[in-house]
C-alpha cells in the first residue's frame, strides 16, 4: 500500500518505485515483437472523425495499419494518438494510446487482437453479431411502459423487465447498465438487453417493440425516425442526465410509488445555419426553425450529432431586430443562450416546456 493524499500529490515518486519493484518481484513481461493484444478502456462516437477507442497494449506491438478486432467491432488504425496528444506510429507493451478507424464503437472491457486476415476478422465480426442477436431475439413482449409496470409485475405478467440502454461515452453506459441490473429483487429482474453508444435509432425502438423493453437514453436524445417509430409502437422513452434520476424513477415503478409530477412536451426543433459574435452580447446563433415554434420562455437542449451538448434556458428570442415571444416553423431567428457560448453550425436546438401532471 502506498498513501498518497491527493491534494498535495506526494507519495507519487515512491508509487512509481513500488510498481517497478513489483513488475520486476512478479516478473512481469511482455514479447514487444508479437502480434498486439491488450484491453478497451474507452470509446465513444466522435462527429468528426467516427468510433474513437482508447487501448491499453498489454502485450506485443501495435502498429499502424494494422487490422484489429475488439468484441463486435472490426477496423483498421488509421492514426494513434498517445497520452500527450502526439501522433505515433506504433505503441509497445503497457502504453495507453488513441486510436480511430474502428468499424463501429467496441465495448469498454473488451479484448482487442491485432490479426493478419481482414476477411476473417470481418466473419468473425459478423458470427458474433449474429449469436447476440439470435439470443436477444426472444417471443414478442408486451408493451411496457413506467406508469403500468407495478400493476403488471402484481399480476404475474412480468418476471423480467427488458432495458436498452444508450449513452453518450461507453463508460457511461456501462455505469447506467450496472446501476439499473443491481434493482433487481425477488418479483422482477432487470435485464439490459442491448447498451450502446451513440443517438437513440430506429433499430433500438424496434428491438424495444419485439422485446417488450424500455429505452433509457443517458445525455443522448432519439432522432426524428426513431421518435416516430416509438409513438407508432407505443414504446417508453426515457432521457436523464443524472444517473441518480434514472435509478430513482425506476425503483419507485418497480415498488409502483411513481407519481410525476411533471413531463416533458417537446414545441419545436432549429437547426443553427450561423454563428456570430456580437460585442456585449456574446455568441448568437441564427437559427432556421425545422418544424413547431421557439418559445422564448421555454427550455432548450443543444444537440450535436444527438448527443446532449448543453440543456438551460433561452436568453433572447430575435426576428432581424425586434425581440419576439415566439418564432414559428419554415422562419429564421436568432437565439442566445444563458451562460453558454459553444454554438457551431449544423447543431440542433429543442424547445420544450415542463408542463405538471395532474396527480
Amino acid at each position: 500500500i502506498c498513501p498518497i493524499p491527493a491534494k498535495t500529490g506526494m507519495g507519487i515518486d515512491n508509487l512509481l518505485d513500488m510498481v517497478v519493484l513489483t513488475a520486476e518481484m512478479r516478473e512481469l513481461k511482455a514479447n514487444p515483437n508479437r502480434s498486439a493484444h491488450g484491453a478497451v478502456i474507452e470509446a465513444r462516437l466522435d462527429k468528426g472523425r467516427g468510433p474513437v477507442a482508447t487501448l491499453l497494449v498489454q502485450n506485443g506491438t501495435l502498429k499502424q495499419g494494422d487490422v484489429i478486432i475488439a468484441g463486435t467491432a472490426v477496423g483498421r488504425v488509421r492514426a494513434m494518438t498517445n497520452h500527450k496528444g502526439q501522433k505515433v506510429t506504433e505503441a509497445g507493451p503497457s502504453v495507453p494510446v488513441e486510436i480511430i478507424g474502428m468499424g463501429e464503437v467496441p465495448g469498454a472491457g473488451d479484448d482487442f487482437h491485432a490479426v493478419a486476415d481482414e476477411r476473417m476478422a470481418r466473419e468473425l465480426v459478423e458470427q458474433r453479431k449474429q449469436e447476440n442477436k439470435d439470443r436477444l431475439n426472444g417471443p414478442v413482449g408486451q408493451k411496457v411502459t413506467l406508469e403500468d409496470l407495478f400493476s403488471q409485475i402484481q399480476q404475474g405478467e412480468i418476471k423480467d423487465l427488458n432495458i436498452i440502454v444508450k449513452a453518450d461515452v461507453q463508460g457511461s453506459a456501462e455505469a447506467v447498465k450496472a446501476s439499473l441490473e443491481k434493482l433487481s429483487n425477488e418479483e422482477v429482474r432487470v435485464r439490459v438487453i442491448h447498451c450502446a453508444v451513440g443517438a437513440i435509432n430506429e433499430s433500438d425502438v424496434m428491438l424495444a417493440g419485439t422485446s417488450g423493453a424500455i429505452i433509457v437514453g443517458f445525455n443522448v436524445r432519439p432522432d426524428n425516425n426513431a421518435k416516430d417509430t416509438a409513438a407508432r409502437n407505443k414504446v417508453d422513452m426515457r432521457m436523464y442526465r443524472v444517473i441518480y434520476d434514472c435509478i430513482e424513477e425506476i425503483q419507485t415503478a418497480m415498488k409502483g410509488m411513481l407519481a410525476p409530477k411533471f413531463k416533458e412536451v417537446e414545441l419545436g426543433q432549429a437547426e443553427v445555419r450561423s454563428v456570430f459574435r456580437i460585442t456585449g452580447v456574446g455568441m448568437v446563433a441564427g437559427c432556421y426553425v425545422l418544424d413547431g415554434k421557439m418559445q422564448r420562455n421555454a427550455q432548450m437542449r443543444l444537440l450535436r450529432d444527438n448527443i446532449v451538448i448543453y440543456d438551460g434556458a433561452i436568453a433572447s428570442l430575435q426576428r432581424f431586430k425586434d425581440s419576439v415571444k415566439e418564432v414559428a416553423a419554415g422562419y429564421e431567428c436568432g437565439i442566445t443562450f444563458e451562460k453558454f457560448q459553444d454554438i457551431k453550425e449544423g447543431d440542433i436546438i429543442e424547445c420544450f416546456v415542463m408542463e405538471e401532471v395532474k396527480q
